[in-house]
């Protein structure tokens, strides 16, 4: 165990800026106006999906008086409450579903070579986690902020083979026998 996270911080001191490599993407830009005394005074909300194409991503919502803090804010937020996603090849290992508010979101695996079939915020959220075939459908509320939270909902409901067979007690050989486990 020792020696696993030894030979971690190696790799992360000898690749020092290739950790901060992430994609990002703006989904949503708001003006919200605030009424005082003297008038309106406005600021700015900014929704960010950031990931590291290979099954980190995060989302997050920040606030500003500019544009520029606010997607400053937004992804200093989205890096800090990233979370993993299980692949199973280029896809997820299986179908789900998630909803937020008025908007729900279907999510299906999809053979190699299907790409990422989604709209709007889902397709953003999934290019930047960096799966590659997809299949999905966004029902309801269209509003960027409740389809991007129910899509990481229903990603966030994702386990990987192991930690379905550790749960349940046994070993991937005693669920799928000797011919489909990979060594």
């Amino acid at each position: 165990m020792a020696e696993e996270k030894n030979k971690r911080s190696m790799i992360a001191k000898n690749q020092g800026p290739l950790l901060e490599e992430y994609s990002e993407a703006v989904l949503n830009v708001r003006r919200v106006a605030k009424v005082i005394k003297g008038g309106r005074r406005f600021a700015f909300s900014a929704l960010v999906v950031v990931g590291d194409k290979n099954g980190n991503v995060g989302v997050a919502l920040g606030k500003g008086r500019e544009v520029s803090s606010a997607i400053a804010k937004a992804l200093r937020r989205a890096r800090k409450n990233m979370f993993y996603i299980p692949f199973y090849k280029t896809t997820i290992p299986y179908s789900v579903e998630a909803k937020h508010g008025a908007s729900r979101v279907i999510i299906h695996s999809a053979s190699k070579g299907t790409g990422v079939i989604a709209g709007g915020a889902v397709r953003s959220v999934m290019e930047v986690a960096g799966v590659k075939d997809i299949l999905a459908k966004t029902i309801g509320s269209s509003n960027p902020q409740n389809v991007v939270k129910a899509t990481v909902k229903a990603l966030q409901k994702l386990r990987t083979a192991q930690h379905l067979a550790k749960l349940r007690g046994k070993t991937l050989k005693d669920l799928f026998g000797e011919n489909h486990v990979a060594s």
